[in-house]
Parts: C-alpha cells; structure tokens; sequence
C-alpha cells in the first residue's frame, strides 16, 4: 500500500479505522483473557483502572472540574455505559468474536427509540429501513435453526446479554447527546470509569482470580486498546467528515471476522453472514440517511 493512496485517504476515515481495528484487538484480547479463567467482571475492573488513569489526566490537564454540573446525569451515563460495558464483555467471552461484535451493532435501533421517546427526535425513512434490516438480521442471526434445518443456534442467555448490552450503549449515547451540550467531553468519559471501577469491584465479590504474566499483560492491552480506539473514534468525529466516517466504523466487524479466525479458529456460519450484512446494510443506511437530512435541513437554513 504506497504513502500516496493513504494521504489521498480522508483524515476523519484513517483515524475511524485505526479506531475500529483498536476495538477489534480489544474484543479479542477480552476473549482471550477470559480463557485463563479471568472472570467478566475483573475484566471490567481493569479496564477501568487503565481507563480512570488517563481519563483523569486528561481532565487535570484542560484544567476543569473532574465532578461536571449536571452530576445525577453524569452519574446515570456511568451506571447505563458500565452496565452494557459488563453485557459486552460477557457476550465476547461466551459467543464468537463476530457475532458479539455483530449483535453490538444493534444500538442504532434502540437510540433510534429512545431518542424519539426522550429527545423527540423524529424517526427518518432511513431508520425505518434500518430497524427492519436490523431485526431481519437478527433473526437470521440468533434463531436460523426455526426455519433453517442443520442450522447451528447461539446460546440465548448470551444473545440476550448481548442485546442488553446493545441496548445500555444506546442508553448512554442518548445521555451523551443530552449531556455534550453543557459538559465537556473529558468529563462525560472521565465518569464512565469512576462508576464502572467500584460496581465491577463489588460484583466481583471474592471471585478475584490472580492473573498470571500473560493474563495480566492481556487485562493491560484491553485497557490500552479501549484507548486508542476512543481516541481515534473522537478525532474522527472533530474532523469536518464526521458524519462519512461514521459509516467506517463498522470495518470494526470485518476485522473481528479475520481475528476471531486467526485466534480462535472461528468461521461465521452463512446465516451470521447474512444477518451481519443486512443489520450492517441497515445501519449504513440510517447512517447516509441522517447525513442526508442534515444536508436538507442546512440548505433550507440558508
């Protein structure tokens, strides 16, 4: 690949990329920790740790309170993003890496709800489109075996968790969206550790299992990761092509498909691929769609 093709990349594209392969290297590090008998939430807990560190820095150095305004709100990001952080975690160790990361795209559908039942946004074409796309897909996903014979069906308890988890992110991004009008950025991600820490510490109970040296090394990546992939996620979203590299975010399942092959020998049924493709379809459509309206709407401002 020369240096020429990847400077006529957009800025905004490469850093959603980098972003999603750094959340990709983070499902699978999750994955693999796990199999050294690593419980979800001591997982969650070092996340957190590595998480709160930099967050903290990053508040002390704009210079700002780290305790925000509107606390009750911030506070209820935190509980709503540590909640669906623990549901991820525990439906990448129990699932295959490329329908975890598949049913996680499923959020679309439920901030589309939320955001018309809390913010009285109004529901597009497009996000019809999507949410029918999505519960095809799912369909295909989770349940081939009621209308697909030899078909291999997913445990329901981590499917279930799964869409749960889906739904707590949807949850947080609408309190996010409420919340970036009046809080500054570092602050919103700084509270999402400070709850997540002590709730992963008091659900773990006595199940703490010291890590080894590799175990320990794969809790220190998933933090890590998690960073890079939050960062490259918010210079993505400051450049003046936000919206168009949103739609790169879902190379995020592309890359779980060819890691969770490499590492764990895994390799999506046809009915994942199916379903993968229409919920992804759906969600690249509601993603141009809202572009699109936004477009509308500014050349009438004008």
């Amino acid at each position: 690949m020369s240096a020429q093709f990847i400077n006529n990349v957009p800025v905004g594209v490469r850093y959603m990329l980098v972003s999603a392969f750094a959340f990709a290297l983070m499902s699978s590090c999750v994955k693999l920790v796990s199999t050294y008998g690593i419980p979800v939430f001591e997982i969650v807990a070092a996340r957190a740790v590595v998480s709160l560190i930099i967050s903290y820095v990053d508040v002390k150095r704009k210079r700002i309170s780290v305790w925000g305004g509107n606390k009750k709100l911030l506070i209820a990001r935190g509980v709503a993003g540590s909640l669906a952080l623990i549901c991820v975690y525990y439906a990448i160790s129990t699932l295959p890496l490329a329908e975890a990361t598949i049913l996680q795209y499923l959020h679309p559908v439920f901030t589309a709800v939320l955001a018309l039942l809390f913010l009285r946004e109004k529901v597009q074409i497009s996000t019809v489109i999507c949410i029918v796309c999505c519960i095809v897909g799912l369909f295909l996903i989770v349940s081939p075996r009621l209308t697909f014979e030899g078909a291999t069906e997913l445990p329901l308890l981590s499917v279930s968790v799964a869409l749960l988890g889906a739904f707590g992110s949807a949850v947080a991004y609408v309190i996010v969206k409420r919340l970036s009008t009046s809080e500054d950025s570092s602050v919103i991600i700084f509270y999402f550790p400070l709850i997540a820490l002590p709730l992963s510490v008091i659900l773990l109970g006595s199940d703490f299992v010291m890590p080894n040296t590799e175990a320990f090394l794969l809790l220190l990546f998933v933090g890590i990761f998690t960073q890079i992939g939050q960062v490259g996620l918010t210079k993505a979203m400051q450049t003046e092509v936000a919206s168009r590299a949103t739609a790169y975010s879902y190379a995020q399942v592309v890359f779980s498909v060819i890691l969770g092959w490499l590492l764990f020998s895994e390799t999506p049924s046809v009915w994942t691929c199916a379903g993968g493709i229409l919920i992804i379809v759906g969600a690249l459509i509601n993603v141009f769609g809202s572009m699109r309206a936004k477009e509308l709407k500014s050349q009438q401002a004008t």
